[in-house]
């Protein structure tokens, strides 16, 4: 027997908060209801939902603001990084997202190493354009200076 329910959480391979979903009683009683992922379709469940909604909307445009104004820092920053280099400017090592990451945080900007976007690390003395993706729909360039130690 199967019964409707409303979503209070995201569910992998079920559904997103706020949808209407008919399980099996069986689920419902035994996974769904206990771990308050669900609930039975009520006009105070849909109100609550509703609130959840409103809720995370308003902590995504905060995170979204802040990344923004991130991005503008970033964007307006160069970072330098020294590596020991031969004679034909080919780097002993490389750099890759790791030591940007960490150049950047020397400047007082921490971000993670996945934000720095490389095709492949960076093997030669010079300037580079570094993409800088801190969340899918905010991104920007960061000029890196690998110079001689």
């Amino acid at each position: 027997m199967a019964v409707e329910l409303i979503l209070l959480e995201n569910v992998d391979s079920l559904g997103n908060i706020g949808e209407k979903v008919r399980v099996a009683d069986g689920y419902a009683r035994n996974f769904l209801l206990p771990r308050n992922l669900a609930s039975p379709v009520t006009k105070e469940a849909l109100d609550r939902i509703e609130a959840r909604k409103r809720q995370l909307q308003k902590e995504y445009e905060n995170q979204l603001a802040a990344a923004r104004d991130l991005a503008k820092k970033i964007g307006s920053m160069s970072v330098t990084i020294p590596m020991e280099a031969n004679e034909q400017d080919k780097l002993y090592g490389s750099v890759g997202p790791q030591r940007i990451a960490d150049a950047l945080a020397q400047e007082g900007v921490e971000i993670k190493r996945d934000c720095v976007i490389l095709e492949e690390p960076i093997h030669e003395l010079g300037i580079y354009s570094v993409d800088i993706k801190l969340r899918p729909e905010v991104e920007t360039k960061l000029k890196v200076w690998v110079f001689k130690a």
